[in-house]
């Protein structure tokens, strides 16, 4: 058993790698969730253009969710992250959805017009905001979990009786 102390030991928090795949899969969760509850609440699609499929919407999720990986590791590898790091977190994931959202809409046969009019109204609505607030939960998440010194929890007759 390590000490108490130590980097891994039972006081420290959780790894970086850990918390990147825990705050990832939240993040998509999330969206996907927040997508489905808000379309079925305003009886509205996400992307209201007929004929595009769900092509533009799986890619647009894809690279959120691949930024968002991606800029939490390269945060969680420092010796202290900070929360402030959300913030540019956030921004990276919601412009790196729309990017690939449009891309994805132009190849599914979008004009450059339709294409701007669908990530106008995503950036502009619930459906953006959802984007940008389960990057924002998450990451806060994901930074929590590696800054947290809590130790497991541990039944009563666990605890050492020196303490």
């Amino acid at each position: 058993m390590t000490a108490p102390g130590s980097p891994r030991g039972g006081a420290s928090g959780v790894g970086p790698g850990a918390a990147v795949a825990f705050a990832t899969i939240a993040f998509a969760t999330l969206v996907i969730f927040g997508f489905g509850m808000l379309s079925l609440a305003l009886g509205e699609d996400v992307i209201e253009v007929r004929g595009l499929g769900a092509v533009p919407g799986i890619l647009g999720l894809v690279a959120g969710t691949v930024v968002f990986g991606l800029c939490l590791l390269s945060v969680l590898r420092r010796p202290a992250p900070s929360f402030w790091s959300v913030l540019w977190i956030t921004a990276a994931v919601f412009l790196a959805y729309l990017l690939a959202l449009w891309i994805g809409a132009l190849g599914a046969g979008a004009g450059i017009a339709a294409a701007t009019s669908i990530i106008g109204r995503i950036a502009t609505t619930w459906f953006g905001a959802i984007v940008a607030g389960a990057a924002a939960i998450s990451a806060w998440g994901g930074v929590a979990l590696v800054r947290t010194r809590a130790g497991r929890p541990r039944w009563p007759w666990e605890r050492d009786e020196d303490q």
